[in-house]
């Protein structure tokens, strides 16, 4: 995958958060989407569709294991750590 962070300034990375939809209400990143670490095993198909897949979430623990596990499926993704480092270097 491209450098995580061109990809985000460039607007060409699609941000999967997944914390929990209460977490994720509370704060986000613009334009990302939420898909709970939980739903991911269910939701495999919705990510083979994506390109760029950039994983975060509160502190980048949920998002090293969503990563581990879509990298075992051949879903190629980045872990970008905690939501707010994605929205920094989004926005920076």
């Amino acid at each position: 995958m491209t450098n995580i962070v061109e990809l985000l300034k460039n607007g060409q990375a699609n941000v999967v958060d997944v914390r929990t939809p209460e977490e994720f209400v509370g704060g986000n990143v613009v334009g990302s989407i939420n898909i709970p670490l939980n739903e991911i095993p269910h939701r495999l198909e919705e990510f083979k569709q994506l390109k760029n897949i950039v994983l975060c979430c509160a502190a980048g623990g949920r998002s090293h294991q969503a990563t581990m596990f879509l990298q075992q499926n051949g879903i190629p993704c980045a872990n970008g750590g905690s939501w707010m480092n994605v929205n920094y270097l989004k926005n920076n």
